[in-house]
């Protein structure tokens, strides 16, 4: 059986135990270390999100070395409220919102799949307040506070599984065993690995339920976050927790791309396996509610069952939308939620109403009071304070459903569950992250690469591609279902997000939902599209009137007299906006921005 003991800092450590100082970075090489800016940068594995702790810098800090660590007598510790205070000293200005911190993160290299138990020792003499821990990918164990000379010591269970990592088609292993300390000044004393065995809770499903990562220095309140990773601050040390749930995927193709099949290949007689789906099918004719999403369920209790797994629903969270004509709120997943409950009666399958108390709560709290729990500007998607919230919900409904049920499998699962670390309210204010002016986060125009087939008409996609990494705006990883046409699951559907969030799509681009993502572009919806992007990092020039007024549409005439002004487009009239631009125009077209 694999066991580790770690002793940090000048400490020395007992016999048999392996001493950590504050420059020992993580490489295959070593098999532990602290992970940072630097070898995320050397090393490309851990790049990838779902391997690296599910944390990383704003896109605009990628070159920087942010994480200093130091060491003393009672370990490693990194000094975050200094360093962030060098921060916005650098920038010039006070960061608005919540206070950000900056993480301290430690891997260990593990020789196999599974469940490990993994105990973390503080030795500290200083208070700290409001401590976090998370495991894996980003999955909270711990929230709370720390008194002055204390050793506090925290025992977690954490499953190591290969994952399909977001924008990838192939699976990837997981090797090693993460975890994240978030604090004022987060430290670590001694850390010990030891693999064991209990039950592990596979979670399939879609963005609100997934695994997000986050940026830092990190603020709850603008982190994306799904009740999944969130559920382990609920839970005790007699399960594990293995989310595969991903953004954008349906009943459908959580099967067809190869998620569960990793959740078949180590799911074993004896583990959970839960399914909350709906945001994505909801916009397939395929996948309606008493149609293809209700087969789909019942195919996966099924097969569950075959392999001696026990099987839960989850009826979908609920979005915050509302009615425009009288303000009542829409619910827009009602049918699916109630096709869970239908299925449980008829199957015997828990099933746990996360939509009906979800939804109860955003009544209660109202479409401005629901705001801080989810990210800013989206309505479908939590941010870490909402995620913890719903996953209380989640585990009381494990304690009142399965608690009660015949089965003691069933039982045991409720047994699991603990009363969470408290609660956890946002702030009054939470404000998005804004780049500081001197810093870069994307290429410069001027360096911007040559598309393939460049005589090919430019798409959609493809426009807003470029016109986002011209604006160097920091990329999204969900989608918050803003066109009919757009699912989730679409390798595209980041850039629409993100084009959504930095205000690029005119109304009249897409004035019956759809954005027609795949369509051929003119170079008047060009125009639209990139004037849009411009005006989000300079000052458009003040609107006069140009040679184009009258071969334009009318919701276009303000962009078209702005490019004209800068240049983009010839000012004598000679230029026709109907036609279609090629991909190498678009190219040259967003190096003129000057952005």
């Amino acid at each position: 059986m694999f066991y580790r003991d770690f002793r940090f800092g000048r400490a020395s450590g007992e016999a048999g135990a392996t001493n950590v100082s504050a420059s020992d970075l993580y490489g295959p090489e070593r098999g532990y270390g602290f992970l940072t800016e630097q070898n995320r940068r050397e090393q490309e594995l851990l790049r990838i999100p779902e391997l690296n702790t599910g944390f990383d810098t704003f896109t605009w800090y990628k070159d920087r070395d942010l994480s200093r660590i130091g060491e003393d007598e009672n370990g490693c510790f990194l000094d975050s409220d200094a360093l962030v205070s060098g921060l916005q000293e650098e920038s010039g200005h006070s960061w608005k919102g919540e206070h950000r911190r900056i993480p301290l993160s430690f891997a260990v290299d593990v020789p196999r799949q599974g469940n490990y138990r993994v105990t973390y020792t503080l030795r500290t003499k200083a208070p700290l307040k409001d401590l976090m821990i998370f495991t894996g990918r980003r999955r909270l164990a711990y929230r709370g506070d720390v008194g002055a000379d204390t050793v506090f010591t925290l025992t977690m269970i954490v499953n190591v599984c290969d994952i399909i990592p977001r924008g990838q088609t192939g699976i990837y292993a997981d090797t090693t065993v993460d975890i994240t300390i978030v604090a004022d000044r987060p430290a670590v004393s001694e850390l010990l690995v030891e693999e064991t065995a209990c039950p592990v809770v596979y979670i399939a499903g879609d963005s609100t339920v997934t695994d997000q990562s986050a940026e830092y220095p990190y603020a709850p309140g603008t982190s994306y976050s799904g009740w999944g990773q969130m559920l382990t601050a609920y839970m005790n040390e007699k399960a594990a927790v293995s989310n595969h749930a991903h953004s954008g995927l349906t009943t459908e193709s959580f099967r067809k791309e190869g998620h569960y099949g990793i959740v078949e290949r180590y799911g074993r007689s004896g583990d959970f396996f839960f399914f909350q789906f709906a945001h994505n099918d909801q916009k397939l004719a395929e996948l309606k509610a008493r149609e293809g999403y209700r087969d789909n369920l019942l195919r996966y209790i099924s097969e569950c069952r075959e392999k001696g797994g026990y099987p839960v629903l989850v009826t979908p969270l609920a979005r915050n939308t509302w009615r425009g004509n009288d303000g009542s709120y829409n619910d827009l997943l009602e049918e699916y939620a109630a096709v869970c409950l239908e299925i449980g009666k008829e199957t015997d399958v828990p099933v746990l109403d996360l939509h009906r108390y979800s939804m109860e709560f955003v009544k209660q709290k109202g479409l401005e009071g629901s705001k801080p729990y989810f990210f800013p500007d989206d309505y479908t998607h939590t941010n870490d304070y909402g995620a913890y919230y719903m996953a209380g919900v989640v585990a009381s409904e494990i304690q009142k459903i399965c608690g009660g049920h015949k089965d003691p499998a069933y039982r045991y699962l409720a047994d699991c569950m603990t009363e969470g670390c408290g609660t956890w309210d946002p702030p009054e204010e939470i404000v998005k992250p804004v780049r500081p002016a001197d810093c870069q986060d994307a290429p410069d125009p001027e360096l911007l690469p040559e598309l393939d087939r460049p005589d090919e008409p430019a798409d959609r996609v493809a426009v807003l591609d470029l016109l986002i990494r011209t604006a160097r705006f920091f990329p999204t990883n969900v989608y918050n279902d803003f066109y009919t046409d757009v699912v989730g699951h679409e390798w595209y559907a980041g850039i629409v997000e993100c084009a959504c969030q930095n205000g690029m799509i005119d109304s009249g681009l897409a004035p019956d939902g759809r954005l027609m993502p795949l369509q051929a572009v003119t170079l008047e919806e060009f125009l639209v599209f990139a004037m849009n992007g411009y005006k989000s990092r300079k000052t458009l020039p003040a609107e006069t009137p140009c040679a184009y007024d009258g071969s334009c549409r009318k919701f276009a005439r303000p962009y078209v007299r702005a490019a004209c002004s800068l240049g983009l487009i010839a000012g004598d009239g000679s230029e026709e906006l109907s036609r279609i631009v090629t991909r190498g125009e678009i190219v040259t077209l967003c190096r003129k921005m000057n952005l």
